[in-house]
């Protein structure tokens, strides 16, 4: 191995001990010091192969984080496109039966707005617009929502 790559492997394997990352934010920071970029490649196509990077890995465990902080599906899917994991590996660690998003999304709501239905609603346009904010769907907002007073939930 060129000292190049040697110094690039080097750089790469502290920055993947800090945290996981995608191949494409590794790419990016490795860029930034001024690798080349074919022998970034390499040495990603090698620590890929080593186990050392794994989009599948980085996906799994940040839809684990931002899920328990309270963030809702389509939040996280954007995050992570944003972070270019493939659409394929997002989808499989969003499946709707390995987390309840709608228990999330009321677990959200009541962290943030306490135990007591929305009094009117003002107040449920307010919670759902923050569970919105949040990423959850328009359905998991209504079935997360308690409805409290008639004139609460939108017709």
């Amino acid at each position: 191995m060129s000292e190049p790559l040697e110094e690039i492997r080097r750089k790469a394997l502290e920055l993947l001990a800090a945290r996981e990352h995608t191949r494409v934010e590794l790419a990016r920071k490795l860029r930034r010091r001024g690798s080349p970029a074919p022998a970034i490649e390499q040495t990603l196509d090698a620590l890929a192969a080593e186990g050392h990077l794994s989009d599948d890995r980085f996906a799994e465990a940040y839809v684990r984080r931002r899920a328990g902080a309270g963030f809702g599906p389509l939040r996280i899917q954007q995050e992570l496109r944003e972070r270019g994991v493939d659409p394929g590996v997002i989808a499989g660690h969003l499946d709707a039966e390995a987390h309840d998003w709608v228990a999330r999304a009321a677990q959200a709501r009541e962290k943030r707005f306490g135990r007591a239905p929305p009094a009117n609603r003002r107040e449920w346009l307010r919670q759902a617009r923050f569970l919105d904010y949040r990423g959850f769907t328009g359905e998991q907002i209504r079935r997360a929502l308690p409805e409290g007073g008639s004139e609460t939930h939108p017709a």
